[in-house]
């Protein structure tokens, strides 16, 4: 899963698609482009910054930020295209124009959200957050994270199933970074197989992570070959989905781990 940030403020490159002041639809289209000749089976498109201390952004300026660019990708390239919202509006008219998966980081907790997803008929990806993106990192605490992480999870499948979402149409995301100390990440990782027990396709997104800059002391632009090992960490602990800044080079990372693996099968 390739990131774009049609935001000016993520974490990682927000504002790089950003010219005079506005998102820049050609520059955003070359990103996706390239994101999809190197390898990325689904594009997640995202209009609000849910970084550490981000501030909020209005529905109207997400989708104005969102929807433009999820029609031309529909239109242009072979790409499942994910829309990383909360937005119960963005869902269902990203929904309309194409989209193909609903990426929620507030495991659709919003007002509507549940019945909006559910009636788009698209998979749901559900995130564990603790708290909202302008106080999660104020001192989160867990007694095991693991199991707490894998308790939400299962009770937001439970509430979307009771509201007409299918299993089927589930995948999980344990939220690395989101609420979370270097050690509850850490934790996470180890804990993977435990998650995946919970009988869904697990989604992980470790790339360029704060944990990379608070463990060796690398800015986001430094942090690929620390993404790169967490990613190929996180498969073989279970993630069946790596959501990654850098396409090409996790593509090629997890490309070797995938021939290694078909060796010790034959």
């Amino acid at each position: 899963m390739g990131v774009i940030n049609a935001t000016p403020d993520s974490f990682s490159d927000g504002g790089s698609l950003y010219r005079s002041g506005g998102l820049d639809i050609d520059l955003a289209m070359g990103r996706a482009r390239d994101m999809v000749a190197a390898g990325a089976a689904i594009l997640d498109i995202g209009g609000e910054s849910t970084r550490p201390g981000a501030a909020p952004v209005s529905p109207a300026q997400e989708m104005d930020r969102v929807l433009p660019l999820v029609e031309r990708v529909a239109a242009e390239l072979d790409v499942v295209i994910s829309v990383d919202t909360s937005t119960p509006q963005l869902m269902t008219e990203a929904a309309a124009l194409g989209a193909g998966l609903l990426n929620d980081v507030r495991a659709l907790t919003r007002e509507g959200a549940l019945e909006a997803a559910a009636a788009t008929g698209l998979p749901v990806c559900l995130m564990h957050m603790r708290g909202e993106p302008g106080s999660m990192q104020r001192n989160p605490h867990y007694e095991d994270v693991v199991a707490e992480v894998g308790a939400y999870l299962q009770e937001r499948v439970a509430a979307c199933t009771a509201h007409g979402l299918g299993r089927q149409r589930l995948l999980l995301d344990p939220g690395f970074g989101f609420g979370k100390t270097v050690a509850h990440n850490l934790q996470l990782l180890r804990g993977l197989p435990r998650l995946a027990e919970l009988g869904l396709p697990l989604l992980v997104g470790l790339s360029r992570k704060s944990m990379i800059g608070l463990l060796l002391g690398r800015e986001p632009g430094e942090r690929l070959p620390a993404s790169l090992a967490l990613a190929v960490l996180a498969v073989e602990r279970g993630a069946a989905v790596v959501r990654s800044h850098d396409v090409a080079a996790t593509v090629d990372a997890l490309a070797m781990w995938t021939a290694l693996k078909e060796v010790e099968a034959q």
